[in-house]
């Protein structure tokens, strides 16, 4: 059985949540689909389906009959030696088997490719590396790198920019004459004049059927599949005035004409339709940004020569030279030089990190003092910049549980309306009095007025975008602070968690042991000599309490001396000859094997432990000389982090497999009453069993390792680590820079953009349940209406945009 495939389409001409639900249903119907995700505020359409059973381009066609057309890139490459007909015949070929590639077609006289492809799933960075490995060589060419959806994106905002300014170059002198003429601002002879309403006609018509067209075309297809959108009500609406004035024009009737109105109505939307698709670039901003702080080219040595290459081609085991004040192109390790590299642009951390010969860095990152020789490892898509935009596409595109409702909503909407539209009409039309004869309307005019204002004040787009502009902003704001969400789902959980669960060693504490305190106990020695002595001796152990001493030793610039006749025993410390002395280093029983009295040292032993430290006795030619303590020390900011989530309101657990004394002493160190102490993997599973079994919404805080158990069992998982471990870590929320301020930043994020979610709602139900039955008892005109309708939705993006302003 294959492997399902997951594909992700860049959708356009979707209007509402209607054109959701019908994607979605459509797409459905097809033989080996899984799930469809169709993201309105994104334009995506995430698919999951079996490739045995069923091929992309099917499923394209599916989208396209269902009335909504894909975003797709175009690319024209100049080529190298295309020799003959064959040469372009095998290029053709080849790269039309390619997923995501539409066409191919390959022109010998002008040795040039042209190709059509949607750039969701393969890039222009693929393409090129996929005609260079067919034995062809490209010329740069202007548009290299491009970023293709954002262009088809930018020429379907232009075409309904264009639509609008037509729109409004007709509409306001029609509307302008149509009022004048209503308050008696012209002469009665011009207003009432023979070629006044076919002087409307002909501003109106342009407007209607060129600026309109769309509504037409889309409302077509909608009942042609069995669903009504948005672009149903708005061509019923505006066609309603417009066919309603065309026998008052020719006389059949008597009254006034309305193609003011229904230009009106279609300009005005076509005035917040573009307002919003606007505003809707806004909320995929963070992604943007993150794209462009990836580096265009790199410069490699390769046979020992310098060269200048676009950042795709580098190649894993590439040596790249980085000079001060570039930016590292790819991951790699630090083979040669020592500087300190910006790494906020992933971690969101401001201040710099000292590397040397063996650290990682990350691409991207900004390189602030030193020359730097790196070695690539992480290339392409398996780079640490290229694992975070995918992650926080897939979060936009998903959907959150509280969209669930709205969803449910929008499949019923416009089938209502038009039923609330059809009674308002008759109850107007049979049931109210009929209007006096001086109002100049008849019983007919009045009921169709009033249905027109109902059809066109109903908004489904609100409702349709108040969850995903969200989700949008609060995952990329997320993602510039260094805080991944997996999906919109996790975010909105990490809004309702009132307990945080946090294991101590690499999430309060940093996770390394280090050097804190020597005491020097001979009269003989200095705290140097005794540290030299002593970091000397553990050269020859692999113990991570002897790789602090040695740390430390480094960090104070000493040169340290290789020991003789080295021993280690198990469980108790290692001995040697160092500088002809006779060095012991470890525990009390270590001590014993030279009897040393226990009472010369025992009190300081206490001293530190009941800090939480661990402590190594040195003895030298057989004497006490000094007691050195080391311990895993708690990270900076992990104080005030603690203070903070429970500024929140929120529990504060610590959960840790060292002993009580050292968990303790961490604990009262960062402001913690709770903690459980001597706690297996699997017991901190049972312990936040224990807390969810006690009604709390539990966050479990790890390293995403050896706390893999609890992090799938707490409500909601957050990974804390680096940037190189973020394409492995599988909590729903990843925190890259390893700080627990992240946590708190991660929840305040959450909270804001959940309350924001609930804002939208409420304002999109609110609207409609309000404006309808206002438009249906005759108090807004149908203009009205439409500048209401067309607003409604910019109201909910713009509100959603606020996100971006947030203080964490």
């Amino acid at each position: 059985m294959a492997e399902n495939r997951q594909v992700v389409l860049p959708v356009t001409g979707m209007t509402c949540a209607n054109c959701v639900a019908t994607i979605e249903r459509n797409v459905k119907k097809l033989d080996g689909v899984e799930t469809v995700n169709v993201n309105l505020a994104s334009e995506r359409a995430t698919v999951s389906f079996d490739p045995g059973k069923l091929a992309l381009e099917n499923i394209l066609a599916r989208v396209e009959r269902a009335g909504y057309g894909i975003a797709k890139g175009d690319a024209v490459y100049k080529l190298k030696r295309l020799g003959d007909a064959n040469d372009a015949k095998r290029l053709e070929s080849s790269l039309s088997k390619k997923e995501g590639v539409l066409l191919a077609q390959a022109n010998l006289a002008t040795e040039e490719i042209h190709l059509e492809y949607i750039p969701t799933i393969i890039s222009q960075a693929e393409l090129r590396q996929a005609i260079a490995s067919l034995g062809f060589d490209l010329l740069e060419t202007d548009g290299m790198g491009e970023d293709a959806e954002a262009n088809a994106r930018k020429k379907e905002i232009q075409h309904q920019f264009h639509l609008l300014i037509v729109g409004l170059i007709f509409t306001i002198p029609l509307f302008l004459i149509s009022m004048l003429g209503d308050f008696g601002v012209l002469p009665m002879n011009v207003a009432h004049a023979w070629w006044m309403n076919w002087l409307k006609l002909a501003l109106a018509l342009p407007v209607q059927f060129y600026v309109g067209w769309q509504y037409y075309v889309g409302a077509y297809k909608a009942l042609r599949n069995g669903s009504a959108n948005m672009d149903v009500l708005i061509a019923m609406g505006s066609s309603a005035a417009f066919v309603y004035s065309l026998p008052v024009l020719f006389g059949w009737l008597s009254g006034h004409v309305f193609f003011e109105t229904a230009a009106v109505i279609i300009t005005l939307v076509r005035v917040g339709k573009y307002l919003e698709a606007k505003a809707k670039g806004g909320t995929s901003e963070a992604i943007k940004k993150l794209m462009a702080l990836q580096v265009k080219t790199a410069r490699v040595f390769r046979n020992g020569i310098k060269l200048d290459i676009a950042v795709e081609d580098v190649q894993k085991g590439d040596i790249l030279l980085i000079r001060p004040g570039e930016k590292i192109p790819v991951d790699g390790m630090v083979v040669e030089g020592n500087s300190s590299v910006d790494e906020s642009m992933i971690t969101g951390e401001s201040m710099p990190v000292e590397k040397s010969t063996g650290s990682s860095v990350t691409g991207a990152t900004l390189n602030k003092q030193g020359l730097l020789k790196v070695e690539a490892l992480r290339v392409g898509k398996d780079s640490t910049l290229a694992q975070i935009i995918k992650l926080v596409e897939n979060a936009q595109g998903s959907k959150a549980p509280i969209q669930k409702l709205a969803d449910q909503v929008s499949a019923y909407f416009v089938p209502v309306v038009i039923g609330v539209a059809l009674v308002t009409f008759l109850i107007w039309m049979f049931l109210v009095p009929a209007p006096a004869a001086s109002s100049g309307l008849s019983a007919f005019t009045r009921a169709l007025v009033n249905s027109i204002a109902v059809l066109v004040v109903a908004c489904p787009c609100a409702m349709g975008l108040a969850t995903p502009t969200a989700i949008m902003v609060g995952t990329g704001k997320g993602a510039q602070n260094g805080i991944l969400f997996r999906s919109g789902e996790a975010l909105e959980r990490a809004g309702k968690i009132d307990t945080v669960v946090l294991d101590k060693t690499g999430t309060v504490t940093r996770g390394q042991p280090q050097l804190t305190d020597i005491l020097v106990k001979s009269k003989d020695l200095n705290e140097t000599q005794l540290l030299s002595l002593s970091a000397s001796v553990e050269r020859g152990s692999e113990h991570p309490i002897g790789e602090a001493l040695i740390a430390e030793a480094g960090n104070r610039g000493m040169k340290l001396i290789e020991p003789q006749g080295f021993n280690s025993y198990p469980g108790q410390g290692v001995s040697a000859t160092v500088d002809g002395k006779d060095v012991w280093v470890g525990n009390s029983k270590m001590m014993d094997r030279i009897h040393l009295p226990e009472s010369t040292y025992e009190a300081d032993v206490e001293q530190f432990q009941a800090q939480g430290k661990t402590t190594l006795i040195c003895a030298v030619d057989g004497k006490l000389a000094g007691i050195i303590a080391v311990a895993d020390v708690v990270k900076e900011t992990s104080q005030t982090a603690i203070k903070a989530l429970k500024d929140l309101g929120l529990d504060v657990v610590m959960l840790t497999g060292d002993n009580e004394k050292t968990a303790n002493a961490i604990a009262t160190q960062v402001g913690i009453e709770n903690v459980v102490a001597n706690v297996l993997p699997d017991g901190k599973v049972a312990e936040v069993k224990r807390l969810q079994d006690l009604k709390h919404s539990v966050a479990m805080v790890g390293d995403g390792v050896n706390d893999a158990p609890a992090l799938a069992q707490a409500d909601l998982g957050m990974a804390i680590g680096t940037g190189t471990d973020i394409a492995m870590a599988a909590a729903p929320v990843t925190l890259i820079s390893g700080d627990l301020t992240a946590v708190v930043k991660a929840l305040k994020l959450s909270r804001k953009t959940l309350r924001t979610i609930k804002q939208n709602l409420f304002w999109a139900f609110i609207y409609n349940v309000i404006l309808i039955p206002l438009a249906a008892l005759g108090y807004l005109d149908p203009m009205i209406s439409a500048g209401a309708m067309a607003f409604s939705s910019v109201f909910v993006v713009t509100n959603s945009l606020r996100l971006k302003r947030a203080r964490l």
